[in-house]
């Protein structure tokens, strides 16, 4: 083998990584795992509790403690704090933690409407109403959508005159295409604005890892947050409009004794000591780490002196590190806290700074006044008139805006009562400036200014002008997943893993004796490396992600059958060990890059088409299959090379597999007619299941879906009647695990992206009967473990993108095939094995829907099953194909039919074991894997077997013609 030094260094090489990556999560595991039992061991000293309180008690101390200890050094040996480890370890994705994902549409009607001359226009909103119709059908951008039907309703040469006007840079000497191009160009930046926004509040939650992406050409923003357990807090945030305000503030020496007293309620809160309460034994390393926990985290900024003496003001009242912004909130939401504050104070963040020394970052916490009841300020932003980046008296880039005369009145009236103190100028909640008051300031021209770049004042004025034409994201799909349900997943991912693993593992001793182990080490190592790049690479492990490890440890080891049983070809032709080994090694790289290469195309278009969860699956995949082949080709290649060069022999097999298949001699093209006909009524019977209808998942056909946790077995046919005299129709509900689990789909105001609280009041009425005194908060909390909503033009984007991906896989694996073969009958033959594959799958999620006890739904996971399926079936396929392609060169003269049935014959018991080895893991995942992955595994189980006879049956004979 050459290059073996290079091959040795990058085994080293990747060992080491893996193992320096994946320790930082071992560390932060077994650190939180210490405090977790350090609080329950202090919550027992807190009395009785209900197991509510005890829980919420419970995360309170864990939290209060890892926020106390965050600049612990932790990791043994190298001293790096908590933080920095948490940082580095391996993310878990919301399907395994718990969390939420939201995709969110830009809206851009009301963009149109403001940059038109008449809002009101009757064929400008007729053309808007008929775009908005459209776009739920189609993938075009609203821009263009709208411009089509404007044009086809009102003619052409027409859309100058609706937007052209004096200042506008859209003028009346503009054509249709001119305009369409500056409405656009307008449109992109909005989008691109409320992106931005999106992702500086998405800061604020303190999520580890947040994901957010944009789909620019659609205006679509997806975001994802793991670990968040307030989802409706997200939701309202991440959706409310870009709302200018202007706040009159609290000085430090105003707020002084609140907020001591409340930092004194919420010490004692954490120590587990009741109010009032004297006696109570202190825990006195418990007390040293949360003393003066609220004044710990606002950082207040005292006043200075003057050269008079007198004290000056910091403009805001303390200044918060952005990791604490967390644990902050959290605090500041207590009702404890609430308590001891002025009830019409609001704390709100500034803009991020850096600290002057060292990476940290922090907010400014600005103390605002409020009117109790009332999120509205003295002045709104609804006043502006306009807003444009401008440079201060220091030459700093600044904002400057201007207001209507009524604002201009408030304004100065506001400024005058306030001479001497600050106003804060606020931005969805975020303060951007808050000027220090020498007089009245009339006129309506405002200056805002802040430690700003020009690019930052830019933005400010775009998000402040995009706030103004009213373009803000709306839900239209979203999920969020409960804490609860994550640890299942987890539970499950991690069992089938260790199964799947200890199977293969076993099989492949039992199956090729000491050749076993190369195949082991090699899978170790592929499992090794695959985690430890995810976790380099910062990617989040999502329980389909783990479904793709289990995968990987079924297809990793093929690559090790396919050379084993070429080498025992080999061996049987009487060659020496190093002759067979050379020459197996050899002759199976070609079937085995073609297998990899098939599942690598597949699973990049997964990657691409895919959304959420799905996308771990094909990373996973895509990473895996790559790490396969160098493990499995040049790992083992090395490890067989140093055991061969201590002139010993690895065997290839045992007792038990020494005859297998050692003499088959089956007339399989024969028997082609037969399958020929059984293939016909497959296709006969796949059409059908388009007929008999399919049980599309709610991504597929839109609508509200909630796991539900009951605490006893509950019937199915008494909720759903239940939950029709409330929802008016009959819901959708589905046994997930055991009868204590419902999965209830509506579609109860499904076009309403507004009504997702009112239907889930709804669902709450509707279940009372068999939730008996459990409030609305115990059930939103309690028994709602998972949720989902998606939006009709969304599902119908879903449907058609699955579409789509479905058809380029199987156009992509037929352009390769021909291009590897050169033969257009192995292309023909590909594509008849991948729609009976793809065929007798749906069949049977069609006509078994209402059989099985668990859910076959056609959702995002059976694509990714469907694709998947599509990559795995061609191995077998291909090997077959090479096979034939070898025997028609050394086999001149024979007949096409011996020759294709000589090459399956020979190469059926690398068929067999490989299909039985991915078999093998997808059933334990199957059986094991919990309900996120079940119909994806059986989906594969499906796929599985068909392929096999189809590679065998179905394809193969194609070649003889």
């Amino acid at each position: 083998m050459k290059l073996k030094g290079l091959v040795w260094f990058f085994t080293v090489a990747l060992i080491i990584i893996s193992l320096w990556e994946l320790s930082y999560t071992w560390v932060v595991r077994s650190y939180e795992s210490d405090v977790r039992e350090q609080a329950e061991r202090l919550v027992k000293k807190a009395g009785n509790l209900s197991p509510d309180e005890k829980t919420a008690l419970i995360e309170a101390k864990t939290d209060s403690i890892l926020d106390a200890t965050k600049d612990k050094a932790i990791y043994p040996v190298f001293g790096t704090t908590y933080q920095k480890c948490k940082e580095a370890e391996l993310n878990l994705g919301l399907d395994l933690q718990g969390g939420i994902s939201v995709t969110m549409d830009v809206a851009l009607d009301g963009l149109l409407k403001s940059l038109s001359n008449n809002p009101q226009d009757p064929a400008l909103l007729k053309a808007i109403g008929s775009a908005k119709v459209l776009k739920a059908k189609s993938e075009e951008n609203f821009i263009t959508l709208f411009s089509n039907e404007y044009i086809k309703q009102n003619g052409a040469g027409k859309l100058s005159t609706l937007f052209a006007g004096p200042g506008k840079d859209i003028k009346v000497t503009d054509n249709d295409q001119a305009v369409i191009a500056k409405i656009k160009t307008v449109a992109g930046g909005a989008i691109n604005q409320t992106y931005k926004i999106l992702q500086k509040r998405i800061d604020k939650f303190g999520v580890a890892s947040p994901s957010i992406n944009l789909d620019q050409n659609k205006g679509i923003i997806q975001v994802e947050l793991a670990g968040i357990k307030d989802p409706e807090r997200v939701r309202k945030f991440l959706q409310s409009s870009a709302n200018l305000q202007f706040w009159e503030t609290y000085r430090i020496d105003e707020l002084d004794k609140s907020i001591v007293a409340a930092d004194k309620a919420l010490q004692n809160y954490l120590n587990g000591i009741a109010e009032g309460d004297s006696t109570a034994t202190k825990d006195t390393s418990l007390a040293s780490k949360n003393a003066s926990p609220l004044i710990r985290l606002m950082n207040p900024v005292a006043p200075q002196a003057d050269a008079q003496g007198r004290p000056q003001f910091a403009p805001y009242f303390g200044q918060v590190l952005m990791s604490d912004t967390p644990a902050l909130n959290k605090y500041l939401a207590n009702p404890i806290v609430k308590g001891n504050l002025p009830a019409n104070v609001k704390f709100m963040y500034g803009m991020e700074e850096k600290a002057a020394k060292g990476d940290q970052r922090f907010f400014a916490l600005y103390a605002i006044k409020t009117v109790p009841g009332s999120e509205k300020a003295p002045l709104e932003g609804d006043a502006v008139t306009d807003a444009s980046q401008q440079y201060d008296q220091m030459g700093k880039p600044s904002v400057n805006i201007k207001m209507n005369p009524t604002a201009s009145k408030v304004w100065a009236r506001m400024t005058a009562k306030n001479v001497g103190r600050s106003v804060a100028i606020s931005l969805d909640d975020m303060v951007y400036s808050a000027p220090n008051v020498n007089g009245p300031i009339e006129g309506g021209d405002t200056e805002i200014s802040g430690s700003f770049t020009v690019e930052e004042a830019t933005d400010l004025a775009g998000v402040l002008t995009s706030g103004k034409l009213d373009a803000p994201a709306k839900i239209v799909a979203d999920q969020y997943v409960g804490p609860t349900l994550g640890k299942e997943a987890v539970k499950g991912g991690a069992l089938s893993f260790t199964i799947a693993f200890g199977v293969i593992f076993i099989l492949m001793l039992v199956y090729y004796n000491t050749g076993g182990w190369v195949a082991n080490i090699a899978l170790i190592l592929n499992l090794l490396f695959t985690v430890g790049i995810l976790a380099a690479l910062g990617f989040t492990l999502t329980a389909a992600g783990i479904a793709g490890l289990v995968l990987t440890i079924g297809m990793a080891v093929d690559t090790n059958v396919i050379i084993f049983e070429r080498i025992k070809d080999e061996l049987a032709k009487g060659k020496t060990y190093q002759q067979s080994v050379q020459d197996g090694y050899h002759r199976s790289l070609a079937p085995v890059l073609d297998g990899h290469i098939t599942s690598l195309l597949t699973a990049i278009i997964l990657l691409y088409f895919g959304l959420g969860p799905v996308l771990g699956f094909a990373t996973t995949q895509i990473i895996g299959l790559l790490l396969s082949l160098f493990c499995g080709i040049l790992v083992s290649r090395l490890i067989t090379d140093i055991y061969t060069n201590r002139n010993r022999h690895f065997k290839y097999s045992t007792v038990v597999s020494r005859n297998i298949f050692k003499n088959a001699n089956f007339n399989f093209v024969k028997f082609r007619k037969v399958a020929y006909v059984i293939s016909f009524f497959v296709f006969a019977l796949g059409i059908a299941a388009f007929f008999n209808g399919f049980d599309l998942g709610v991504e597929f056909k839109g609508g509200r879906s909630y796991t539900v946790a009951f605490p006893a077995a509950v019937q199915n046919d008494d909720v759903r009647d239940d939950l029709e005299k409330v929802f008016g129709d009959f819901p959708v509900i589905k046994t997930v695990g055991d009868n204590k689990h419902l999965n209830i789909t509506t579609s109860y105001k499904i076009d309403d992206a507004d009504a997702d609280a009112d239907v889930q009041n709804k669902l709450y009425e509707g279940l009372k009967k068999v939730l008996p005194n459990v409030s609305y908060d115990e059930f939103v909390k309690n028994h709602i473990q998972d949720r989902q909503s998606i939006q009709p033009s969304i599902s119908d984007d879903l449907k058609r993108g699955a579409v789509k991906a479905t058809i380029f896989a199987v156009f992509v694996v037929f352009l390769y095939i021909f291009i590897r073969f050169k033969d257009w009958r192995y292309s023909l033959g590909t594509i008849f094995t991948l729609m009976h594959d793809v065929a007798v799958t749906l069949i049977v999620f069609s006509f078994f829907k209402h059989v099985v006890n668990f859910p076959l739904e056609i959702d995002q996971h059976f694509i990714a099953a469907i694709l998947t399926v599509i990559g795995f079936s061609m191995n077998d396929t291909v090997i077959v194909f090479d096979r034939v392609r070898e025997y028609s060169r050394d086999m001149r003269g024979a007949s096409k039919e011996t020759i294709i049935n000589k090459a399956i014959n020979h190469t059926l018991s690398r068929t067999i074991m490989t299909s039985f080895t991915v078999f093998l893991t997808l059933l334990i995942l199957f059986i094991f894997g919990g309900e996120v992955t079940r119909g994806f595994a059986f989906a594969m189980l499906i796929g599985v077997i068909t392929g096999s006879y189809s590679s065998i049956f179905v394809g193969a004979p194609f070649p003889r013609a």
